[in-house]
Formats: C-alpha cells, structure tokens, sequence
C-alpha cells in the first residue's frame, strides 16, 4: 500500500517545456525590437553630436578671444571639408553633412573659406551656418548684437 501511494502522489514541480519555449520568444522579440531602434537613433545621435561640436567650438573661439585679448577667427573650408579655430588645429566635416552658411555681407556661402571674427571684447560678428543630412537640419545662429550662440 505504501508504494502505490507514493507512485499515486508525485510532486511536480519546475516549468514544463512550452513555459519555457514562450519565454524565449518573448526574450527574443523584446531583443529584435530594441535592435531596429537603437539602428534608427544612431545616424541622429552623430548629427546631433557634430551640431553640438560646431557650436561648441564657436563658443571656445569666443571665449578664447576673450581670454587671449586678441581676435580669434572660427572658420569652416567647404573645399576641404574642415572647420575650426584658426591656429588652435581642425575638425573634418563627415561625409553626408551639407554645411551652409550666410554671412550679412556675403550671402549664402558654399564653396571657398567662411569666417566669424570673434573679438576680444566678447562681441562676434554675425552669420548663420546651416547642417543638414537630408533627413534633419540645425541652424546656429550668431548675434553680433549681443553676442550670443544659439543653435536651434
């Protein structure tokens, strides 16, 4: 009699086998999912990461000048896919982004050398430079006025 209640009485416990084949699928759909998302936010991250270098390296000339108490020069070479600060080394432009500027006195400036004189009084003269990579655009605007850099 004892062994028949102890063959009558099993205690299962643990997961059967289709828990477990559903969990996995879950596991793996979450993961394909997050991996399409995170392929479609890369290419935006890196153009918001150079509009925040180009404002940042506008800035630094800004301050620069007016640490040094001299003029400093920011300039982006179209021709050569490069900007910075004058004397202080360049940065390449990634292929795919289109750079425009305009300049109060120049217009529209696509080709060649474009410059932003940076005083050493805080004051910078005015412009606005464009990035584009076909799907987002940002403006960085100066005001000579106030001598503000707003990127928008």
């Amino acid at each position: 009699m004892l062994i028949f209640t102890c063959l009558k009485k099993k205690n299962i416990s643990g997961f059967m086998l289709i828990e477990l084949i559903i969990v996995v699928l879950l596991i793996m759909l979450i993961l394909g999912l997050s991996t399409v998302f995170f392929a479609n936010a890369l290419p935006s991250a890196k153009f918001n990461s150079l509009v925040r270098d180009f404002s940042t390296s506008i800035r630094h000339a800004k301050t620069f000048a007016k640490l040094k108490g001299e003029n400093q020069i920011f300039f982006i070479d179209f021709d050569s896919r490069q900007y910075g600060i004058d004397g202080a080394g360049s940065k390449d432009i990634p292929v795919g982004i289109n750079v425009k500027a305009i300049s109060p006195f120049r217009g529209e400036v696509y080709r060649g050398r474009f410059q932003i004189l940076m005083f050493a009084s805080g004051g910078l003269e005015g412009g606005t430079v464009i990035l584009t990579d076909g799907k987002r655009s940002a403006t960085i605007y100066l005001d000579p006025v106030v001598g503000s850099i707003v990127v928008k």
